[in-house]
């Protein structure tokens, strides 16, 4: 792998943001806890979203679910079988090359998302958000009110207020 290397620059990046609520998005949308994991699917593939916060009835954030989440349930649910040979005259076990789910209960988001909130304050300063996600190696912290989920910081939310 070759390593690039970028000109020098005389200025810095400044973060353009005080607090929390500077650089969250306010009003995040999120899944019930009880929603039906085949909601959840939809859900983030119709917004295009990563992952989601994950609410009780109270709407306190009580997890997050992403894709990954799904792929591991998925993967423990469904019985991945050998294809069928390209062989046209092999003679296929019955079965070969197809899926087969287990048969269970329906499963709720609460079952496969991942039970810890990475959380702050709205006036929390922003440095220390930027700290928090660096040190907890998280994507997304949950900005949280009186114990309701009032925003969401990404990554991204934090590059977009860096300025030369």
């Amino acid at each position: 792998m070759t390593k690039t290397t970028y000109p020098a620059s005389a200025s810095q990046l400044v973060l353009q943001a005080e607090t929390a609520a500077d650089l969250m998005t306010p009003n995040p949308v999120s899944i019930p806890a009880e929603a039906p994991v085949e909601e959840a699917v939809a859900f983030l593939t119709d917004k295009g979203f990563s992952a989601a916060p994950v609410i009780d009835r109270a709407g306190r954030p009580v997890g997050v679910v992403s894709r990954a989440d799904i792929v591991i349930h998925d993967r423990e649910t469904v019985n991945y079988l050998k294809p069928v040979p390209d062989d046209a005259e092999a003679e296929a076990p019955a079965g070969a090359g197809e899926l087969t789910t287990e048969a269970s209960a329906p499963v709720c988001v609460r079952d496969i998302m991942t039970p810890v909130v990475f959380s702050v304050r709205p006036d929390a300063p922003a440095a220390r958000v930027v700290e928090d996600i660096l040190s907890w190696d998280v994507h997304r912290l949950f900005v949280v009110d009186g114990g309701v989920l009032v925003g969401v910081i990404s990554t991204l939310d934090v590059l977009r207020r860096l300025r030369p």
